[in-house]
C-alpha cells in the first residue's frame, strides 16, 4: 500500500474552522498548571498482603507550568519520569492527587465535576503514542472521526463532508474513511488520530510522543504536518518526547523532567545551548554527533534511576550527580529563575 502524499506536499489543503464565543483573556496563558501531583498505591503481594501498609508510586511531584497560545512546550525527559502521566492528568483520563488546572480564566478544572466537562474537552485533546491502539479496530475511520463531531454537535448535516475535509487537511484522501484501522499503514493510522483531534477545533493538543512508533521517513512528515497545523490554526502544542532532535525541531520552549520532578524549564536554545541542570547537561552530551571525528567530554551518569516508590531523599538527581555537594542529599531544590526566563531546580546555584 502506497502513503498518500504528506502535507508538505499539499500547500493548499482546506480546513475551515468554526470561530467559538469564547471568553478569552489575553493576558493569560492558555494553560496554566501548578502543583500537579499523582501518587498511586502499592501494596505488597503475599499471603497476607491485605494488612501490608500502603506504599506510594510518586509518578508526578509537585509540577508547575504554564502554555501560550501558538505556543510548543516540549516535555523531555527518561522513561518512566512522568511525562505522558502529566499529559493525562491535565486530561483527567486519570485523576491527580493534588494540583491545579487552568485553562484561561476558568475555575480550578480539577474542582470541576466531570458532568461539566464537555466544553473544555472540546478545546483540550490529545494525540496518542499508539496509533493502532488508540483506534477502534471495529469503526471505520469516518466513523472515528465522526464521533466527535456527534457528541459536541458539529457539522450537524454535512458530517461526511467535514470528516472528509479533516482527512486531506491530514494528507490522507477522503475515501480513507471507507477503510478500518488494520486497512491503513502507521503513519496513516497517526494521521487519522490527528484528525480526530482536530475535529472539535481545539486550541490545545498534548501531543504523547506522537512519532517515536513509526518509521523515520515518516516521523519527519507528521513534524511537518503538525508544524504546519500549528502555524495555520493557531494551536498550543504540549509536545510529551525523549528524542531531543525532535523536540529541539517543535517546541519553543523545554521542560525536563526527573522522577516525577521539573528539573529545567527555559527557552529552546537556553536549554540546547547552556543548560543548568546536570541532568539536562547529560541528556544533550548523550545525543550523537553527526561528524565521528568530533571528540567531547562527556558527563557520564552512574547507577540507575531510583525507584519512585522510595526515591532518595533531599535532590532527587542526587545519587547519579557527578556535581552533587553534601546538601544536596538533604535539601529538595525548588525550581528556580536564575536567569530570564530560564529556571533550574538545582541547588549549584543558590
Amino acid at each position: 500500500m502506497t502513503s498518500p502524499a504528506g502535507l508538505e506536499d499539499r500547500p493548499g489543503s482546506a480546513l475551515p474552522v468554526t470561530e467559538l464565543p469564547r471568553d478569552r483573556r489575553p493576558d493569560l496563558p492558555l494553560l496554566r498548571v501548578e502543583g500537579l501531583s499523582k501518587l498511586f498505591p502499592v501494596r505488597a503481594r503475599g499471603r497476607f498482603w491485605r494488612r501490608a501498609p500502603v506504599e506510594y508510586l510518586k509518578a508526578v511531584d509537585n509540577v508547575s507550568f504554564h502554555l501560550h497560545r501558538g505556543e510548543t512546550l516540549g516535555l523531555v525527559g527518561e522513561s518512566g519520569c512522568g511525562k505522558t502521566t502529566t499529559g493525562r492528568l491535565i486530561l483527567r483520563l486519570i485523576e491527580p492527587t493534588a494540583g491545579k488546572v487552568f485553562l484561561d480564566n476558568s475555575p480550578d478544572l480539577l474542582q470541576t465535576p466531570l458532568s461539566r466537562w464537555l466544553p473544555y474537552r472540546r478545546r483540550m485533546q490529545m494525540i496518542f503514542q499508539d496509533p493502532y491502539s488508540s483506534l477502534n479496530p471495529r469503526m471505520t475511520i469516518g466513523a472515528t472521526i465522526g464521533e466527535a463531531l456527534t457528541i459536541h454537535g458539529l457539522a450537524a448535516g454535512r458530517r461526511r463532508a467535514r470528516v472528509a475535509e479533516l482527512l486531506e487537511a491530514c494528507g490522507l484522501p477522503a475515501d480513507a474513511a471507507r477503510r478500518y484501522p488494520h486497512e491503513l499503514s502507521g503513519g496513516q493510522r497517526q494521521r487519522v488520530g490527528i484528525a480526530r483531534a482536530l475535529a472539535v477545533e481545539p486550541e490545545l493538543i498534548i501531543a504523547d510522543e506522537p512519532v517515536s512508533a513509526l518509521d523515520v521517513s515518516i516521523q519527519a512528515q507528521i513534524i511537518n504536518l503538525l508544524e504546519e497545523l500549528r502555524t495555520r490554526l493557531g494551536l498550543a502544542y504540549l509536545f510529551i518526547a525523549h528524542d531531543l532532535s525532535v523536540v529541539g525541531h517543535m517546541s519553543h520552549r523545554v521542560a525536563v523532567m526527573y522522577l516525577g520532578r521539573m528539573v529545567e524549564l527555559g527557552p529552546k536554545d537556553a536549554i540546547f545551548g547552556e543548560p543548568l541542570h546536570p541532568y539536562t547537561q547529560a541528556l544533550l552530551q548523550a545525543v550523537p554527533k553527526m561528524d565521528p571525528k568530533t571528540r567531547r567530554q562527556r558527563l557520564v551518569l552512574e547507577g540507575d534511576v531510583p525507584s519512585p516508590i522510595n526515591p532518595p531523599s533531599g535532590c532527587p538527581f542526587h545519587p547519579r550527580c557527578p556535581r552533587a555537594m553534601e546538601h544536596c542529599a538533604k535539601v529538595v531544590p525548588k525550581l528556580k529563575e536564575h536567569r530570564p526566563g530560564h529556571f533550574a531546580a538545582c541547588l549549584l546555584y543558590d
